[in-house]
């Protein structure tokens, strides 16, 4: 493996697989500990012996997912402005991006709190519990929002350190997060049998404890660095051009969100066997998405950073490096579940249709890691280089591609012309960010010159 070699003073750098590892590793297993809190949660839960209690945990989750997953523009737009603020040495306005995007991360948060009363009257209507499936839900959304500045603020801190390649640090930090969540779960929901309460609260101290972690460590990043002025922090042209970055990235997300939820809407079409089939084989997809996720964290810091330091090489090689780690492992994921997910599936499953029917569809879900892997790595790219309108455009483009396919075969092959559209949705979203990259790079790095 290479060694990675130190900065040059010029500003320019080498990228090697050990300054890739270094970021995208410690980043795969911090989100790692994510789906080990739900479980730990539903676990907790479980053991109440409560029904009720449980839905309520599942739909109240859902809605946490739904809101705060749509805001994690926060933590992309801080890394590849700080990891561009980063490649041209430049601390003070690494410092100016960090409280910039504090600022906002907690204003959304207070005003999302704000507005709770509404959202959970919202989210109720929308999922439609009833009785003490609602209570449930309402005790735990009413509990967890008051985390809402907090959770926001930890995407802003995650950001900045994995703007400056901090990636040991993010692990800590996401593992701290999780880690004191999951132990306040156990001990509030089960020992003093607070039950959905108590998960709750877990949730929101766990915040409060990673929030204040990160602040001190960034804090102490900026011991040496000059103190930006608050005229800076709230820079009208650079607030613009933050807004615009959040704003796209936002309808970038969403629209990834309306694709899987399409897909799911049409998966009831097939009847419930079917639709389950289709839930146990989505993990399939996410379990790709974990490591995928920690090489397109790479991607976005090494090409933010390439920017900042006006050096193409480390841009040109991080595209390389980044594309061999993320398709090398893509491809090992998708002959493992060729060749074990049988058995994978019958660990989550123990419903023998259910079984069956996910076997027939198995390769299509295999085969997800392969065609997302360039999603992923160009996703990454794009929006460390801040490139977001593009990322925006063509993400609309792969959508309209997707539903031109559903509508050709779903109607042709069911089921499976439903898994070869996904497929064909992510290979689009690569592909179309790919084509556009010769040419976003000459006018950036010649408008740089």
């Amino acid at each position: 493996m290479d060694k990675q070699a130190p900065a040059r003073t010029d500003g320019a750098f080498e990228v090697t697989h050990r300054l890739v590892l270094s970021i995208a590793v410690p980043m795969t297993f911090g989100f790692l500990t994510t789906p080990l809190l739900g479980l730990t949660d539903t676990a907790v839960v479980g053991r109440s012996g409560s029904a009720a209690a449980l839905a309520g945990l599942a739909i109240g989750a859902a809605l946490f997912d739904l809101l705060f997953a749509s805001l994690n523009f926060l933590r992309a737009s801080t890394t590849a402005l700080v990891a561009q603020a980063y490649g041209r040495r430049d601390a003070h306005e690494q410092q100016i991006v960090f409280w910039r995007s504090m600022a906002l991360s907690v204003s959304l948060g207070l005003f999302i709190l704000a507005l709770s009363p509404l959202l959970l009257s919202a989210g109720l209507w929308m999922m439609g519990p009833e009785g003490s499936v609602a209570v449930a839900t309402s005790i735990y959304f009413s509990i967890r929002i008051m985390a809402g500045p907090l959770t926001l603020a930890n995407f802003t801190i995650l950001g900045f350190v994995l703007g400056r390649g901090q990636g040991t640090i993010g692990l800590l930090l996401q593992a701290l997060l999780n880690g004191t969540n999951i132990v306040l779960s156990i001990y509030l929901g089960l020992v003093l049998d607070w039950g959905i309460a108590g998960v709750a609260w877990g949730t929101l101290i766990g915040e409060g404890v990673a929030a204040i972690a990160g602040v001190l460590i960034v804090l102490s990043q900026f011991r040496t660095v000059q103190r930006p002025s608050l005229a800076e922090i709230v820079d009208a042209a650079k607030l613009k051009a933050l807004f615009a970055i959040n704003r796209d990235i936002l309808i970038r997300s969403f629209t990834l969100l309306a694709a899987f939820t399409l897909m799911t809407r049409i998966g009831t079409s097939f009847g419930p066997v079917v639709l389950a089939a289709n839930a146990v084989l989505m993990n399939i997809f996410l379990v790709a998405g974990y490591y995928l996720d920690g090489f397109a964290n790479a991607a976005e810091q090494i090409s933010g950073r390439a920017i900042g330091a006006n050096y193409r090489p480390a841009f040109d090689r991080a595209l390389k490096l980044t594309g061999i780690w993320s398709f090398g492992l893509a491809a090992i994921t998708t002959g493992f579940f060729l060749m074990f997910g049988d058995a994978v599936i019958d660990l989550m499953t123990t419903a023998e249709p259910v079984r069956t029917a996910a076997y027939d569809y198995l390769p299509w879900a295999a085969l997800t890691a392969l065609t997302g892997a360039l999603a992923f790595q160009m996703d990454g790219i794009f929006i460390g280089a801040t490139w977001s309108k593009d990322m925006r455009n063509m993400m609309i483009a792969a959508f309209a591609g997707y539903l031109l396919a559903l509508a050709i075969l779903v109607p042709l092959f069911a089921n499976h012309g439903l898994w070869l559209s996904l497929n064909l949705f992510l290979a689009l979203r690569g592909l179309f960010l790919l084509i556009r990259v010769p040419r976003k790079l000459n006018q950036t790095f010649s408008a740089n010159q």
